[in-house]
């Protein structure tokens, strides 16, 4: 069963040699990392466009211009692969996001360079909102697998909280704003020109990806998580 299988193969410290005589794989060996890195970016396309059902190995495979068993090697199985552009994934916007020295600007500065970056950050990386949707599909059974998943996605909370105490003392946002409740609201903001993007834009004959249309919005969700904050 998918829940049955190990982490081990996103863990491995073992001396990478090439598995099998496969031509594909010739000239890799010595670059462990970069065949590692390109599987998983490769697998991250594969994974949000079709699903984790959906998704080849492989196709993966051919894509990345190696074998099956170079993959297995590495990942030990299509579900330990997928957890692992799961965790990639988030890893890689929480590593931006810390970087973005909101403890410099004054509160509601912070919070909205903040929105901004979150709205723009999805915007540009649609695969990431398609694997949280895919993954909300299977009820969250990979990512509860992830060892270390709650630690890297906890200072998305701290930061929010940093942020209203900091407005709190200076008055300029609510004492009883929950920062998880923020974070909560902020993602769904930002999700929808992502998530509901093609059906809305069929329903309501708009062009939601249209870059007037997606600044409005930009400015308007910044305006609404704002004004939800203040007293």
């Amino acid at each position: 069963m998918a829940g049955s299988d190990s982490f081990r193969g996103a863990q491995t410290t073992r001396t990478i040699s090439e598995p099998a005589s496969d031509g594909r794989a010739k000239g890799r060996k010595n670059d462990p990392e970069r065949t590692r890195a390109n599987i998983i970016e490769v697998a991250t396309r594969e994974f949000s466009e079709k699903g984790l059902s959906g998704a080849r190995i492989d196709e993966i495979a051919e894509l990345t211009h190696t074998s099956k068993r170079m993959i297995y090697y590495y990942f030990e199985s299509k579900e330990a692969l997928y957890r692992t552009v799961l965790q990639d994934c988030y890893r890689r916007m929480r590593t931006i996001e810390s970087a973005l020295d909101l403890e410099s600007r004054p509160p509601l500065e912070a919070l909205a360079h903040l929105v901004r970056f979150t709205f723009d950050y999805q915007l540009a990386h649609v695969d990431f909102s398609r694997l949280v949707m895919v993954e909300n599909i299977h009820h969250g059974e990979h990512i509860a697998q992830l060892p270390d998943i709650a630690e890297m996605n906890n200072p998305a909370i701290n930061s929010l909280r940093e942020i209203c105490a900091r407005g709190v003392k200076e008055g300029v946002i609510r004492a009883n704003v929950d920062p998880l409740d923020l974070h909560m609201s902020i993602s769904a903001l930002c999700f929808f020109n992502v998530g509901n993007r093609y059906t809305f834009s069929t329903i309501f004959k708009i062009d939601m990806a249209a870059p007037a249309a997606t600044a409005a919005r930009r400015e308007s969700v910044t305006e609404m998580i704002l004004r939800f904050v203040q007293p």
